[in-house]
């Protein structure tokens, strides 16, 4: 009954975890329905409550790529720190073996929020540990990114020697790709040597990508133009950084806008400078408020997620210990009315008034004493992930013995503690079994703390307990002596023994637990003939 019981118990936790933590893949597959509208807020947020969702669950590949999804959402918004702690935040939950292309989608963004940042070591870093995962052709990309952040640290050979070998790579398969590293090559032998006459090639890059319509190249193209002619031609360099604000406003980049004006400030002799001047701060302020909202509204999604969350749980948990909790207070409350109904079949007719005035007492330590281990087996099977059914059935077990414990005591004063002893050793006699006591007095108890005598009491139930259930021994006997310094306990009975490998399978792992709370030492020797010796030192002062 008592197994059938807290299987019930079990299945309840079991159902209220499930409940707890069944999820789909719905809002996931919303989050891509808004990314694929451009409606990049709402994606964030979705993708956001569907990481945490998979994490719960588990499933970290999913995970992985929800954060992924969002440090990207993040860059392309500004955010460039949330980007970045986000993409490390998302390394962890991505498999190598099978998420490869998430591994190398999240290494380029943090090598692009990186460069935005100015970090370009660091940028040249994550496009290097990208290109470990990437197909031929993108690693052509990832390199190219590389080199353009060694241009940024004037690591010119670098870049140099990285986009010659890519120019004649056979990986190469667009047009656009072909532009962006015979663009930046060109550029970086200009920044190498200001003499060196890039012009035609920095122009034939600049036709390609007039010729495909690749407007952010164009871009690119024409800030380089503006920068070689900048000390050359100042007219020149003026047209083409004119013709980068049009493309700029084209693309609707702020970022190339700001640049393209910051050289026309420069570059332009005229009274126009004041005009641009006033456009690069209306612009600038505009880019500031944006990312502020940005990165603010980032962060409120992820604390309104995080809260709701933890609500969530903390209301599920509550939900879970109250179930719980009902279904072992039936378990004590019939362990209870079961031991005393035995009990009172064995009292004799004198005894009845006796009993009447204790079972009144027993009802308010009951309440305090056993509900505290109650409470722990809760909380064990409640946080501890395999706390599995043998597990909470000797935890209640051991409740169980500890609520018997309390039948016994007395009403009045705490008795004599080596009356105590004896009569607790006596409780095992039975037709079966006989025990035998010598040297239990009340001397051997003097100096002996009250909670030092409380373990050894439960140390000593536990021996007992354990022959009862185990050893099929007929003779047990307890010896007890007292030295300077400690009182020597011997246990010794005639049963099957106990193997040393099984010595903590068997009730007994708490009495070495007790033992060293105490300052003592108890020894199991499992070498003799038959049966089980156990040797258990209590320190005397």
């Amino acid at each position: 009954m008592k197994r059938t019981i807290l299987t019930f118990v079990l299945l309840i936790f079991f159902s209220s975890c499930n409940k707890r933590s069944n999820t789909n893949k719905e809002e996931y597959d919303k989050a891509y329905d808004y990314l694929s509208k451009s409606k990049s807020d709402s994606a964030f947020k979705y993708f956001n409550r569907a990481k945490d969702n998979f994490i719960e669950n588990k499933n970290f590949s999913l995970a992985g790529s929800c954060l992924v999804n969002m440090a990207i959402i993040q860059c392309n918004s500004g955010d460039f720190y949330g980007s970045r702690d986000s993409g490390l935040n998302a390394i962890k939950y991505l498999n190598k073996k099978n998420d490869s292309v998430e591994i190398v989608s999240n290494f380029n963004n943090l090598g692009i929020a990186s460069q935005h940042l100015k970090d370009y070591i660091k940028a040249a870093e994550f496009y290097d540990a990208a290109a470990e995962f990437a197909t031929a052709e993108s690693k052509i990309t990832l390199l190219n990114n590389k080199a353009a952040s060694f241009i940024h640290i004037k690591k010119y050979d670098s870049a140099i020697s990285i986009l010659q070998k890519l120019s004649t790579s056979p990986y190469i398969k667009s047009d656009t790709l072909y532009s962006k590293i015979f663009d930046n090559l060109a550029y970086a032998k200009f920044l190498k040597d200001p003499s060196f006459n890039s012009e035609p090639e920095l122009y034939k890059a600049f036709q390609m990508r007039n010729k495909i319509k690749d407007y952010d190249g164009l871009n690119a193209s024409l800030f380089h133009l503006t920068k070689y002619f900048e000390n050359r031609n100042r007219s020149k360099a003026l047209f083409y950084a004119q013709e980068n604000l049009r493309i700029a406003k084209h693309n609707n980049s702020p970022d190339d806008q700001l640049k393209a004006i910051e050289n026309i400030i420069l570059l332009d002799n005229t009274g126009n400078v004041k005009n641009f001047f006033l456009k690069y701060r209306t612009i600038d302020d505009s880019l500031v408020t944006i990312r502020s909202k940005a990165k603010t509204q980032f962060a409120l999604e992820r604390f309104d997620a995080e809260k709701f969350r933890r609500e969530s749980t903390e209301k599920s948990n509550n939900i879970l210990k109250l179930c719980i909790g009902i279904a072992v207070l039936i378990i004590i409350i019939i362990f209870i009315v079961v031991r005393y109904r035995k009990r009172q079949l064995k009292l004799k007719q004198e005894k009845e008034l006796e009993v009447k005035n204790t079972q009144l007492r027993l009802s308010k330590k009951v309440h305090d004493v056993v509900a505290n281990g109650i409470y722990q087996v809760m909380t064990k099977i409640e946080n501890q992930e395999h706390f599995d059914r043998d597990t909470a059935l000797d935890e209640l077990e051991f409740v169980y013995e500890k609520s018997r414990d309390i039948s016994y005591d007395k009403a009045d004063e705490e008795q004599e503690f080596s009356k105590k002893i004896s009569e607790l050793i006596a409780s095992f006699n039975n037709d079966t079994v006989k025990t035998f006591t010598a040297g239990n007095n009340p001397a051997l108890w003097e100096n002996i703390s009250p909670p030092v005598k409380d373990e050894v009491f439960q140390i000593i139930r536990e021996l007992m307990v354990n022959m009862k259930k185990h050893s099929q021994a007929s003779h047990v006997a307890l010896r007890f002596e007292k030295t300077e310094t400690s009182v020597e306990i011997q246990y010794k009975d005639n049963g099957i023994g106990i193997p040393g490998d099984l010595i903590y399978k068997n009730g007994l792992r708490n009495a070495e637990s007790r033992m060293a709370a105490i300052g003592g030492a108890i020894i199991f020797d499992t070498e003799i003939e038959k049966g089980l010796k156990v040797n258990l030192s209590v320190p005397a002062s």
